[in-house]
């Protein structure tokens, strides 16, 4: 059985949205007790996050940005995006879990982990809140990842949504390849084809957009073929994961329609092409709380190898 790690802690439950919001901690609730109660739990390396730093933080978010989070108070950042006082606390440790996931890769604690942070961090842009979404997680894990020595970094991100935040930051690098899966036309409106990087980033970018009603056989003929070409292609020295559930098929926030096969067929596809190489989850959207707890902990089980 393979060296998993699980990250979480109750610091991620002080974000508080309104309550009709559906990034809610019920979300974390569901996925802590569906593991706890099932045969893998006491297979899985529990890790507690790290609070990562804003200098930290700076490494892919404006400064001017940083200081207007330090600053806010309460309130929506954007018509979607919503500080609690416990928000912030919660934003650096759910950036700094997977800073600590990454480093414990690196240390050969664990092979790989999934990261059970919330806010979720795909949709935030270099300057700018979006989409439920404060500061970056993977982005921010990714430039702690080169700072380690881990010099190509792949980003698979299958969320429903487009990950601008992700593919805005890293848009011009070519040490970072953004790899999307995502419905489309759909929010936030990012992430057609045509997108494939700029400058010395150009071709590092590559967008998989879907059609409304796309399922596991698209999913799986993506995930067992085309990403397989790419990570090799590439040759990363880690692969970090935007891991979105609402994708699922039972989730109405969207119009994909992945099944738990079509979910085991996507981790499995990505554990393959990473062949032995750190790998590390980390949560953004889904928002069924029984589909969003069965999918971590098939993506888990699928980590363990069982």
């Amino acid at each position: 059985m393979k060296k998993a790690g699980f990250i979480y802690d109750d610091v991620f439950l002080n974000h508080l949205p309104p309550r009709w919001h559906p990034e809610s901690p019920q979300r974390l609730k569901a996925i802590h007790n569906r593991l706890k109660n099932s045969d893998i739990w006491d297979s899985l390396i529990h890790l507690k996050p790290r609070k990562a730093g804003f200098e930290e933080i700076g490494a892919v978010h404006a400064h001017d940005y940083i200081e207007r989070i330090r600053n806010f108070g309460t309130g929506y950042l954007d018509a979607d995006t919503f500080m609690s006082e416990g928000s912030l606390e919660a934003a650096l440790y759910a950036a700094g879990a997977v800073m600590e996931a990454i480093e414990k890769c690196h240390n050969g604690v664990i092979n790989s982990a999934f990261c059970a942070v919330r806010p979720p961090g795909h949709h935030a842009e270099a300057d700018r809140a979006m989409g439920f979404c404060i500061f970056n997680n993977v982005a921010v894990g990714a430039g702690y990842a080169r700072s380690l020595g881990y010099d190509r970094v792949f980003i698979v991100d299958f969320d429903v949504h487009h990950g601008n935040g992700t593919e805005h930051i890293f848009y011009e690098d070519d040490t970072v390849f953004y790899f999307s899966t995502h419905q489309y036309p759909h929010y936030p409106g990012t992430g057609s084809e045509r997108e494939r990087g700029s400058g010395r980033g150009k071709g590092f970018t590559y967008n998989i957009p879907l059609p409304s009603g796309s399922g596991d056989k698209e999913y799986m003929r993506i995930y067992t073929e085309v990403l397989q070409g790419l990570v090799s292609s590439f040759n990363p020295d880690i692969l970090l994961i935007s891991a979105g559930y609402d994708i699922h098929t039972k989730d109405q926030l969207a119009g994909i329609n992945v099944t738990d096969e079509g979910i085991r067929s996507i981790v499995r596809g990505i554990l393959t092409a990473a062949e032995g190489l750190p790998t590390v989850f980390s949560l953004e959207g889904g928002y069924d709380l029984t589909a969003l707890a069965d999918s971590v902990s098939i993506t888990t089980e699928e980590m363990l190898g069982s």
